[in-house]
């Protein structure tokens, strides 16, 4: 069986923006619900450096955490507030102040994406775009690297890259042993079967699970969630309660860990911007739960 956790930014972003679910309570209900864990996220009002900016605050974090027994599967860090292409030397500091943070926190996986947005800036190809991001993931990799950390890479329409042949492409040429794929099922669906906010198109006649194949050995991470093929207000995939949407579990998950040979420890449950996600974090849950038992049981 696989360790479950829940993206806690899903009780930060849309519907929660002005009224955010503080960590004490979120991890109050996942320990109630029987999560093993947290992807927590470094966006304020949760586990952001410049709010816990004393050992002793990071202290009070961990005692949180322990309390109910809540290991920490990934660590998303907020870098939106710069662009990767743009301001590169900046992007890339402030991963590493992050990556310090998740280091002391005692973090063991750090999240990223590609740090801009799918639109070429002017005077600027796609290949030279792409060959400037693998620069950017080598040496925010060796950075992690200092810390022990492991880097995982979530591709989706909201960011640059999201092509399943330049998928492989940059995690080929990246070629650091501590970075590797991010794999959302959402994510996933609209790269490869609707072929959402691609530069250069690229959607598979195999759909998701020809995606998961080409993907052997690349997946550190696997954030589980259902798709419904359309993009929600922030222009990125909406990531529908499981039920909700077009994505086959019984073909996924499987395809996952034989095709793909997925071999980490968790299934990672993604409810980032669903209006409702406090009212169906139980349910989804359950939803991984049953499939968790039933191929991994």
């Amino acid at each position: 069986m696989k360790k479950v956790s829940i993206g806690s930014w899903a009780y930060v972003f849309g519907a929660f923006a002005d009224d955010p679910v503080l960590l004490p309570q979120l991890c109050e209900k996942l320990n109630e619900l029987g999560f093993d864990g947290i992807s927590m996220g470094g966006f304020k009002p949760h586990a952001n450096p410049e709010l816990y900016d004393t050992p002793e605050k990071r202290e009070e974090l961990k005692q949180l955490l322990q309390k109910y027994n809540l290991e920490v599967a990934d660590f998303a860090c907020d870098l939106w507030s710069l662009d990767s292409l743009k301001q590169p030397e900046e992007w890339i500091a402030l991963f590493g102040k992050n990556a310090e943070f998740a280091s002391q926190m005692g973090f063991k996986t750090i999240r990223v994406d590609s740090g801009t947005e799918p639109v070429l800036p002017e005077g600027m190809t796609y290949e030279q775009a792409r060959a400037k991001i693998v620069d950017n993931f080598k040496r925010i990799a060796k950075i992690a690297q200092k810390y022990g950390l492991e880097v995982v890479w979530e591709f989706e329409p909201g960011f640059m890259i999201n092509e399943p042949n330049y998928i492989v492409e940059t995690y080929e040429a990246v070629n650091e042993p501590n970075f590797s794929i991010l794999f959302d099922t959402c994510h996933g669906y609209m790269s490869a079967v609707m072929g959402a906010r691609h530069i250069e198109p690229n959607k598979l006649e195999g759909g998701l699970v020809e995606f998961i194949e080409m993907l052997k050995g690349k997946i550190g991470l696997v954030h589980v969630i259902d798709s419904d093929g359309t993009l929600n207000v922030a222009n990125t995939s909406t990531h529908a309660p499981f039920g909700l949407g077009k994505v086959d579990f019984d073909e996924a998950i499987p395809a996952l860990l034989e095709k793909a040979d997925y071999k980490g420890d968790w299934w990672a449950i993604d409810l980032c911007e669903w209006p409702d996600a406090w009212n169906v974090t139980a349910d989804c849950k359950a939803f991984v739960d049953g499939f968790n038992k039933k191929y991994c049981g």
